[in-house]
């Protein structure tokens, strides 16, 4: 049966293991406590980062609610500027893009629903911006265009509104039938009904069915 090693025999193997091991052991628990110090630093950066970005986004809604389009379209800028990376800069290309619709900049709209298009994690953003640029191209006669955006929008993501704007496209067309069939599709899908879609049904032609 071997000897049991002395107790200063231990001391020794110990103080031998720990001269070759105790540097790594160190090393890793540094690395390990700087991962995660890191990380929470990280973490509280980004969630300063977007409260920062919400902050802006709560003055872009509030100068669109003072009729301060400039204000709003500034308010823009500087998302893009300092928090492009975060949700409130799509969600600022929406309203800027409205904003500049209705100044009749419909270029400049257009510019900002593509990027939106683009740069949009949320599905549901991205379907918006679609239907918006969609409808940019269907009001400039760029009737190809808006298809084009139409035929590849998922359906189920807003299906009321893309029926609506199929019909619309139908109608521009010419095909009458095609345009009630979508207009009675997005119809049916609006929780307690549209006047304003009723009276594009009414304005097509009687149906012979």
């Amino acid at each position: 049966m071997a000897e049991l090693l002395t107790e200063e025999e231990q001391v020794e193997q110990l103080k031998k293991w720990w001269k070759e091991n105790g540097l790594s052991i160190v090393g890793g628990v540094v690395v390990g406590l700087a991962l995660v110090f890191g990380w929470r630093s990280w973490q509280h950066h980004q969630l300063e980062r977007s409260a920062q970005a919400g902050g802006l986004y709560d003055q872009v809604l509030i100068a669109i609610e003072s009729k301060q389009p400039e204000a709003a379209l500034r308010g823009h800028d500087r998302i893009r500027a300092e928090h492009g990376d975060t949700g409130y800069a799509v969600l600022a290309g929406l309203q800027a893009a409205k904003l500049r619709l209705e100044a009749g900049d419909a270029k400049g709209a257009r510019e900002l629903l593509e990027t939106v298009r683009r740069e949009a994690s949320d599905p549901a953003v991205r379907q918006l911006a679609t239907l918006r640029l969609a409808r940019v191209y269907l009001d400039a006669g760029e009737l190809d265009a808006a298809r084009a955006l139409v035929d590849t929008a998922p359906r189920e993501l807003f299906p009321s509104q893309l029926a609506e704007l199929r019909g619309d496209l139908a109608r521009a067309r010419g095909d009458e039938a095609a345009a009630r069939a979508a207009y009675e599709e997005a119809l049916a899908g609006r929780h307690g009904g549209s006047n304003h879609l009723r009276f594009k049904l009414q304005d097509l032609a009687p149906s012979n069915g």
